[in-house]
């Protein structure tokens, strides 16, 4: 059998194809709700795997999970089937792999606090510029003292440490204010109460499990399960954003291959760029740009290419536009805009077309020979073959058990990290009060000066008992952290 070199979207004027040796010029698919996005993210995903390209798709309504699933028949299926020459049309589903950063509906992924790093986290917790310094500098302090940065309990510790040490810290790396580390901390517990704490933590997702393929050759498609996700979108868009940073940093270069290595699909993107700082965007629009050059494609999906940067928007060359409506003149300013966007098509004007397109039916347009844009045609998309709607809980159960990383990563670990680390410093310092204590109280006083000696046991055995009081409670440890590495910090 012949290895696939392009993907069947649909039929307009002419056939219309996605060549996979351009697919790692990223695309766009956009239009209103109802129009047809998640059956036209469907199919391109499915042409990939069918093509040995591994996908990572979010699924935000449930509907893509059915792409596990043949297709079931309906007439309007075959209809469309015959009316774009789609011969043979056949039902089958692609092998999928269920992810859920819950592990409710799929395997948990998890990363690290230092894997995430300050930057994301930073717009994760909507820090200012100072909080941001200060968590900076948290992270500055951990590397320098060997300490790990696992999950949020350790961020916690750290911060602490660098609260209670914040005069010498300050010294040695720049400014730290109490009031700031305070806002973390209650930034932290926030995060914690939208479900950060599952998602921080070992064993840390490995990339190399996104790009599978199954006994066919077939490439997985990597199903995000993302409707609870959504109930906090600033997680969805950060959690997105690190994975795609660490495919940047971790994939090799490779150039431009016969197809992509893997396929990303962000859906509702418009959530990537709402709120980011200059800076965090700009590291997107570097990433888009290179990442291709490591056979990466990116495909933005949402309701609007103005929802996309323009820095970025010039850098996808596919383009399937579903319909946009226009009811406003706002809304009939920013169709112009899309169809402007297009390499025209001299039989009729994109931006007037684009209002009247029917659910199923978008405005085409992908990269040729040498890279350069097809002119626009009004395409009928192609029907799917796999299922339109999600799969039953007994069919994701089932997929579940039988993946390849199945028991990978459902058991959390708790390896020695910072939290642990500070805790044994502090215990180690009570006890070193307490047996400086007994000494004191072990050592002969002479009349004339068991006063003084009196005075020093009796201050000290207060300050153990002001700042320590049992050894038991990680509460009580919490006094002596401040004055455990003063002498290190101020050699700094």
């Amino acid at each position: 059998m012949t290895e696939p070199t392009s993907i069947f979207l649909g039929k307009g004027d002419l056939p219309q194809h996605l060549a996979l040796k351009y697919a790692n010029r990223h695309g766009l698919v956009t239009g209103a709700t109802g129009t047809g996005k998640t059956v036209t993210l469907q199919i391109m995903a499915q042409g990939f795997s069918n093509a040995g390209v591994p996908v990572f798709a979010a699924d935000i309504k449930g509907d893509l999970s059915g792409i596990s699933q043949p297709g079931e028949p309906k007439d309007f299926l075959f209809e469309r089937a015959e009316k774009i020459g789609l011969d043979p049309y056949e039902f089958d589903g692609a092998p999928v792999v269920f992810w859920d950063l819950f592990g409710k509906k799929g395997h948990p992924i998890r990363t690290t606090v230092t894997e995430m790093g300050p930057l994301l986290l930073s717009r994760l917790m909507n820090l200012n510029d100072t909080q941001s310094g200060v968590l900076d500098i948290a992270f500055r302090v951990a590397d320098d003292e060997g300490m790990l940065l696992l999950d949020l309990k350790d961020l916690r510790a750290i911060l602490r440490f660098v609260g209670e040490n914040a005069k010498d810290i300050s010294l040695a790396y720049g400014n730290v204010s109490t009031a700031s580390v305070g806002a973390i901390q209650r930034r932290l517990l926030s995060l914690e109460d939208q479900g950060g704490k599952k998602f921080f933590g070992e064993p840390a997702f490995d990339l190399s499990d996104l790009m599978r393929t199954d006994s066919k050759g077939r490439g997985n498609i990597n199903i995000l399960a993302a409707d609870d996700l959504m109930m906090n979108p600033k997680l969805y868009a950060t959690f997105l954003l690190w994975l795609l940073s660490e495919l940047f940093e971790q994939l090799p270069e490779v150039g431009d291959l016969d197809k992509p290595k893997l396929v990303f699909f962000f859906d509702e993107a418009h959530l990537l760029f709402k709120d980011a700082p200059p800076a965090l965007l700009e590291k997107i629009e570097q990433m888009v740009r290179l990442i291709r050059s490591k056979a990466v494609g990116i495909y933005f999906v949402t309701q609007s290419p103005l929802d996309v940067p323009e820095s970025v928007l010039g850098q996808l060359g596919n383009k399937v536009q579903h319909a946009l409506r226009a009811f406003t003149p706002r809304d009939k300013k920013a169709v112009k805009a899309v169809g402007d966007t297009f390499r025209q098509n001299p039989k009729y004007n994109a931006a007037a077309v684009i209002p009247d397109l029917g659910i199923g039916e978008a405005l085409v347009s992908t990269l040729e020979k040498k890279g350069r844009p097809s002119m626009v045609d009004r395409t009928l998309i192609r029907p799917p073959a796999s299922r339109m709607g999600p799969a039953k809980p007994g069919e994701r159960k089932s997929i579940i058990q039988a993946s390849p990383v199945y028991g990978q990563y459902e058991e959390r670990i708790d390896r020695k990290s910072a939290h642990e680390l500070l805790q044994a410093r502090a215990q180690k310092a009570e006890e070193d009060v307490v047996e400086s204590l007994k000494k004191v109280k072990k050592q002969p006083k002479s009349r004339a000066r068991s006063s003084r000696r009196q005075s020093v046991g009796e201050t000290l055995a207060k300050q153990v008992a002001r700042t320590l009081g049992s050894t038991l409670t990680r509460e009580l440890v919490r006094g002596v952290l401040g004055n455990l590495f003063r002498g290190k910090t101020k050699g700094r």
